[in-house]
């Protein structure tokens, strides 16, 4: 069992996306609602936090991520054909120097 999840609440086009993954198995109720749920690290998830200050985790340890982040991800889902992505995708989402001066101009 994972320390976090990140829920991608399911609509008509991203559910298509994943059926043609293969991947619809993968959708659960969550909250009334379907989703998947990606498993996130403990490390991860501090990237997640100082990647998104605004980031808020419910009483089960799970969070929806922006939505720019959250079309990445479930590009990759896809792509890789699993939810296991956790690892790839947090280079991709994750900026560690987002909102950070070049440091041309710190001089």
């Amino acid at each position: 069992m994972a320390d976090y999840y990140i829920n991608i609440f399911m609509n008509d086009e991203k559910q298509k996306k994943l059926d043609g993954a293969g991947l619809a198995d993968q959708i659960k109720d969550v909250d009334g609602k379907k989703a998947i749920q990606v498993e996130v690290s403990a490390k991860e998830h501090k990237k997640l936090i100082k990647g998104f200050p605004d980031l808020v985790f419910d009483a089960s340890n799970a969070c929806v991520i922006p939505e720019t982040a959250e079309t990445t991800l479930l590009d990759i889902i896809c792509n890789m054909k699993t939810i296991d992505v956790m690892k790839v995708a947090i280079m991709k989402i994750y900026s560690p120097l987002a909102g950070k001066a070049p440091r041309s101009a710190m001089r």
